[in-house]
């Protein structure tokens, strides 16, 4: 059993950060690339960020120079550091995780997601 548990999402203001968390737990023996997708109200679900087990990073070009992901693997952690946010960043934001688990398992996950509001 693996769960992935987000934290860090809220309101804030257009021009304001937030910190987003999202960590795994359970039977993992290694995690390979994180990720956060967002989805606002009517859309589809997309790709925001992406971090691999060996650090390399990409990101939708509507975050790029906004949004930073990082990752502590000792913790099973992923970031996303979000700076000038917009109204247009306004959605649900889920983590993803592609890991093995203890019994030799390579599955996928999902979190339940973390509200974040921009108000203009």
């Amino acid at each position: 059993q693996v769960q992935l548990v987000e934290s860090g999402g809220g309101l804030v203001q257009a021009g304001g950060a937030l910190r987003l968390s999202c960590a795994a737990s359970g039977s993992i023996f290694s995690i390979n690339d994180m990720s956060w997708y967002r989805q606002a109200p009517g859309k589809q679900r997309d790709l925001v960020a992406a971090i691999s087990g060996y650090g390399r990073t990409n990101y939708a070009d509507s975050v790029k120079g906004r949004f930073t992901i990082s990752r502590d693997n000792g913790k099973n952690t992923v970031y996303l550091q979000m700076n000038s946010l917009k109204p247009e960043d306004t959605a649900v934001y889920y983590c993803n995780a592609d890991l093995n688990t203890l019994g030799s398992t390579r599955l996928n996950y999902w979190g339940r997601g973390t509200q974040v509001t921009v108000s203009s």
